[in-house]
């Protein structure tokens, strides 16, 4: 078989491809985003015509991979955790569904919050929607978890989730690929009205699903995924659940191990080897990456007066990713704790790029803001999310993505006027488009500065769904043309830019600025490959 060295991200992409997926649907965010970067670039991918381009937001990704599984095909869609909120209404319902062509969804979680707004654990969603989930502990774990997955959700008829973590999705292992397997050919449902969710339906489906969850239950204690090892030593039991079995072993090179362990990695959660486990042992530590959801469960209904260590007992710190130290500790091994950092090479913020044009456009809007009092600039999740630090510190908020349009609108309703918006492009289209409209309806006094920068910059440049778009978009929603107003971010331009951010703060209704210039990033990049281009022109001649 075939080895490759690959990122977490890129074992579950190859693995799709292997799978015989027809298409994956994604919006970027880390971590997440080299998944479908992966297929983009891959040659397999292009050969087999697999569908590889962005969504314009996570709730579309959901619904258009639910619309190949419906036409029989293999489909993946991927964000990361906080991209689950935004496509939850199709996720939880596509469980109700069910699935015709294999339909598996990725998100990647973000302990430590290292690129996130929160640390939410997506094996809740998953237990929610009542879906087999599956938590790979090695990138040869992540390929092969992918390829099962598929397997799963076509034999069950059931969506799967396949939930990692940073650490994982963007460390590095050798992967052994297995034999590729066609695609699907365009089949519908045997059942015409399996997809129609009239309340009438959408019973009898809930029922099916409920009338799954044994089998789930089933397929999670025999697909060799959760494993109950025997240990010589029983004054402890450990469950370590998906990566965190790696931190565990981490702490035992020459797998000296001699405590029991059950190793999970699919769920429902295996409760027979549960309680296998706790009646065998004197007490249990439990390692998750993420929220407490076994001890939780330990601690609950399978509690009998045994110790439960872990994230509510405090063995394990209460916020953030867990790490081999950090297990250790839990162990009551003796480890050494390092030296302080020297101040030299203390850690920097980040920060924009030098020639970016948002700091052209909040040093503007930050001169104009002078004349009112603090505390009425609403941002968004994008790069300019950095003007919040120091030097501009230009922003008041950054809730989630398109909030900064309807928190605008909400504080103007509560009388605070003039109430300015920030958006990037690739963020109106995701989620800022309907807030706009809200916004025409209602006539609400606020300025809209759209950071058009034509790409998703925040994620490494991918295409912006908004590209060419935005001025037409704003128009198509009724903003008036003539607040409508398109500005170049450059120094040379701050007095004339400066004079209509002033003038538009004035306006009494449904204001647009769009501050456009090409990312700094993605036009150096496209200027070296013009470069590059033409030297082998050059050369061919």
């Amino acid at each position: 078989m075939q080895k490759l060295l690959l990122l977490g991200d890129e074992a579950i992409a190859q693995g799709a491809i292997d799978a015989g997926i027809s298409g994956v649907y994604a919006y970027p965010g880390t971590p997440s985003t080299e998944i479908t970067e992966y297929i983009q670039a891959s040659k397999d991918a292009k050969e087999r015509k697999i569908r590889s381009s962005w969504s314009a937001n996570e709730k579309t990704a959901m619904e258009s991979a639910i619309g190949m599984s419906y036409a029989g095909k293999k489909s993946l869609v991927c964000m990361k955790h906080v991209g689950l909120n935004v496509a939850a209404d199709a996720f939880i319902n596509s469980a109700i569904t069910g699935a015709n062509g294999g339909l598996v969804i990725l998100s990647a979680d973000d302990p430590s919050m290292h690129s996130s707004q929160n640390e939410q654990d997506s094996r809740f969603y998953g237990k929610f929607a009542m879906i087999p989930i599956l938590e790979p502990s090695s990138q040869q774990e992540a390929y092969d978890m992918t390829m099962y997955a598929f397997e799963l959700s076509e034999k069950l008829g059931t969506p799967v989730l396949i939930r990692t973590t940073t650490r994982l999705a963007h460390s590095r292992a050798g992967v052994a690929r297995k034999p590729i397997i066609e695609q699907n050919e365009l089949s519908l449902p045997s059942n015409p009205k399996q997809f129609i969710l009239l309340p009438a339906i959408a019973r009898k489906q809930y029922d099916i699903l409920l009338g799954k969850q044994l089998t789930f239950a089933e397929e999670a204690k025999n697909s060799g995924y959760n494993k109950l090892i025997d240990g010589s030593d029983k004054s402890l039991g450990i469950i370590a659940c998906g990566l965190a079995y790696n931190y565990l072993m981490e702490n035992y090179p020459d797998d000296s191990l001699k405590y029991p362990l059950l190793k999970i990695g699919q769920y429902p959660i295996p409760v027979e080897q549960l309680n296998e486990l706790y009646e065998s042992v004197d007490e249990i530590l439990v390692l998750e990456d993420g929220y407490p959801i076994v001890e939780e469960l330990l601690r609950g209904s399978l509690n009998k007066g045994k110790k439960i260590r872990g994230r509510i007992e405090g063995s394990i710190p209460a916020a953030g990713e867990l790490n081999p130290n950090i297990v250790a500790k839990a162990l009551h091994f003796d480890i050494s704790e390092g030296h302080a950092t020297p101040a030299v090479l203390q850690g920097r913020p980040p920060s924009l790029c030098e020639g970016c044009s948002h700091t052209d456009t909040f040093t503007a809007l930050n001169e104009a803001m002078a004349d009112y009092s603090p505390g009425r600039v609403f941002s968004d999740i994008g790069c300019y999310t950095l003007s919040a630090l120091a030097p501009l510190e230009s922003i008041n908020t950054c809730v989630d993505m398109g909030a900064s349009i309807t928190m605008a609108i909400g504080a103007a309703d509560a009388g605070l006027v003039p109430a300015v918006a920030a958006i990037g492009d690739s963020t109106f289209t995701h989620s800022g488009m309907t807030g706009l409209l809200d916004a025409v309806n209602t006539k609400s006094p606020i300025t809209v500065i759209i950071n058009d920068n034509a790409t998703t910059g925040m994620t490494g440049g991918q295409d912006s769904a908004a590209l060419g778009k935005v001025d037409d978009i704003c128009r198509g929603v009724g903003v008036e043309e003539a607040h409508i107003i398109v500005i170049k971010p450059l120094r040379r331009y701050h007095d004339e830019n400066l004079k209509i951010i002033r003038e538009e703060l004035e306006y009494n209704g449904v204001s647009v600025i769009i501050a456009r210039r090409e990312c700094v990033q993605t036009l150096g990049r496209r200027m070296k490959l013009k470069a590059l281009e033409k030297r082998k022109a050059q050369s061919a001649e």
